[in-house]
């Protein structure tokens, strides 16, 4: 890979350091998009979300790996500028490790949320900025 193009990657990576939310455009059979704010952990320069399997976000990535995401506040509003990623879904191994840095991220409100939403089956996507 060029370094330009590494360069723009990291510089794209870094607006999302320190937040706590990214908001992730799936998009739907007809081309529609949606959004939805998410938490997100960065590991080795990936970002990493979590969400159950029956949502409509992940099923819309299992049709259409394309998104795009950006930094937003809890209610969705953008706070930096759109990027165009792939997510899919992480490995088992890769997901047991982003569980441990959600936790970490977010402590009792992860714990809370996991506690109300137990019956759920999670997954982990893992988001890849485009180049």
């Amino acid at each position: 890979m060029p370094r330009s193009a590494i360069i723009g990657m990291s510089s794209r990576l870094s607006q999302f350091t320190g937040e706590k939310y990214l908001n992730i455009e799936t998009y739907r059979r007809s081309g529609q998009a949606v959004r939805t704010p998410v938490w997100f952990v960065e590991s080795d320069g990936l970002l990493y979300v979590r969400t159950a399997e029956e949502t409509g976000k992940f099923k819309r990535i299992q049709n259409n790996p394309s998104v795009q995401i950006a930094p937003c506040e809890s209610r969705g509003k953008v706070k930096g500028d759109w990027v165009k990623a792939e997510a899919r879904q992480a490995s088992a191994d890769t997901a047991q490790k982003m569980y441990r840095l959600f936790e970490q991220k977010y402590g009792f409100m992860n714990r809370m949320s996991r506690l109300f939403l137990r019956n759920r089956h999670y997954v982990v996507l893992e988001i890849h900025l485009a180049e």
